[in-house]
Order: C-alpha cells, then sequence, then structure tokens
C-alpha cells in the first residue's frame, strides 16, 4: 500500500475554483475572529453565494491591475488566503503604497508556517509590484495577529479609525500597521 503523494505547503495566486472555498474559510473567520454581534450582523446581510461571487470576480477580474488573491495551500487544500493591493487610504502615496485588505488563515491550520509563508508571498508579490511600502487595518484589540506582525516586522503608524455599519451599535476600533518592503 503506498501512500498518495505529498506536496510542499507552499503559496501562489488563488484560481476561480477556489472562490467558493475563500468564501467559506472567511465567512468561519469572521464567525470565530470578530465579535458575535459584529459577526452575526454582517454574515446575516451576505450570504455564501454572493460572497464566493465577489472572490471570483476578484480572481477573475481584479478591480485594479495590481490587486492579488493569492492563497496558503497545505499539500493540495487551500488553508488560507490574502488580498492585496493599492492602498486607498486618503494619505496614501499612490504606486508606492499597498494594502493587505483581507489575511486569513484557518483557524484549525493556525500556528503550522501558513500564516508566514502567507505572509512573505504577500511581501514578495507587493515587492514585485513595485510597491515600497505596505499597510494593513487591524483590530486594535487582535493581540495575538498583532504579536504576529510586531515578529514580523511591521508595526503600528498612529492611524486609527472605528468601523461599523450604520444599523450596528458594535464599531471595531482598527489600527493602521505597517512594513518597509524595500
Amino acid at each position: 500500500m503506498t501512500d498518495a503523494p505529498r506536496f510542499a505547503d507552499s503559496c501562489r495566486l488563488a484560481l476561480p475554483s477556489e472562490a467558493e472555498r475563500l468564501a467559506a474559510l472567511q465567512r468561519r473567520s469572521w464567525q470565530q475572529l470578530l465579535p458575535a454581534s459584529v459577526a452575526e450582523e454582517i454574515l446575516g446581510e451576505v450570504n455564501l453565494a454572493t460572497m464566493t461571487a465577489a472572490w471570483l470576480q476578484a480572481i477573475q477580474r481584479p478591480p485594479l491591475a495590481k490587486f492579488r488573491v493569492l492563497v496558503a495551500v497545505a499539500d493540495t487544500r487551500v488553508v488560507g488566503f490574502a488580498a492585496v493591493g493599492p492602498s486607498d487610504d486618503p494619505d496614501a502615496d499612490p504606486g508606492a503604497d499597498a494594502l493587505v485588505g483581507e489575511f486569513i488563515i484557518d483557524p484549525v491550520q493556525q500556528r503550522q508556517g501558513h500564516g508566514s509563508r502567507l505572509l512573505n508571498a504577500v511581501a514578495d508579490t507587493l515587492r514585485a509590484d513595485g510597491f515600497t511600502r505596505a499597510t494593513w487595518w487591524v483590530r486594535s484589540d487582535d493581540d495575538p495577529l498583532r504579536a504576529f506582525l510586531d515578529s514580523a516586522g511591521w508595526a503600528a503608524d498612529g492611524a486609527h479609525q472605528s468601523v461599523g455599519t450604520e444599523a450596528s451599535a458594535t464599531e471595531l476600533k482598527l489600527v493602521r500597521v505597517h512594513t518597509d518592503l524595500a
């Protein structure tokens, strides 16, 4: 009896056939990582099919030429993803500043090196696209993510904001972290 071949864990651009997996992973991650009231409100407003269509659009016809969806793969299974592209922050330097818009590792796959691999792939991709700085809005109370980013050379740059929906009484406090890609 032979074992099936094992493929090295890696990162690459997302494939259109993976859009539903990304949407399901995003929903599951939001349920576990966001405050319950926020997750319930957001996920109650958008279903899996709508999220899948949005990821398919982002993969097949990205809104900008330098917008990328990357996936972390363990063997042949997608275990995480990141969406990156030019920063839309008002103080961004056009063409130089990138934004990590989404970064998710399947909660059951965390602490296995997938996040580090994906973060390195994000940096390499952004450098290849000509960016010299990357920014990322993270929840101010997400201590594990902030510690992970700090250990990888990211630091708060002083910018902060609160976000929420019109119907929500709960707002998320975000801080912006950045890193030099040069």
